[in-house]
């Protein structure tokens, strides 16, 4: 389910979390989902459960995952989440249009890199 990278200079909390929010955004992670337990995941991956709890917590901040008191975490509403990932998406690329403009490419230009031309 989860593949670190230990050749990637982000901390593996981070590289977790990326992954994670893959998983949910992609679909294979449903909603209500439940996640593997703190103490499994950190076995499973061979690192420290503080880790996956920085992670999980990481992604709970984000809206990606809830967490039921004795129960465990699980995987938040799809439509939140896709809104964030457009929100942020959109974000990503009103800056890339500020910089390719900054470099004396027209609109046009632009319009024509977005549609793969």
């Amino acid at each position: 389910m989860i593949v670190l990278d230990l050749k990637d200079a982000r901390p593996l909390y981070e590289q977790i979390v990326e992954r994670f929010q893959h998983l949910i955004l992609c679909g294979a992670l449903a909603e209500d989902e439940k996640l593997p337990s703190v103490r499994n995941l950190a076995m499973e991956l061979s690192i420290n459960p503080n880790t996956i709890q920085k992670a999980y917590g990481e992604l709970e901040r984000q809206g990606f995952i809830y967490s039921v008191k004795g129960r465990g975490n699980f995987v938040g509403s799809s439509k939140v989440l896709l809104e964030h990932k457009k929100r942020e998406l959109k974000q990503q690329m009103i800056n890339l249009v500020k910089e390719a403009e900054s470099i004396g490419l027209k609109k046009e230009e632009i319009i024509e890199f977005l549609k793969g031309n």
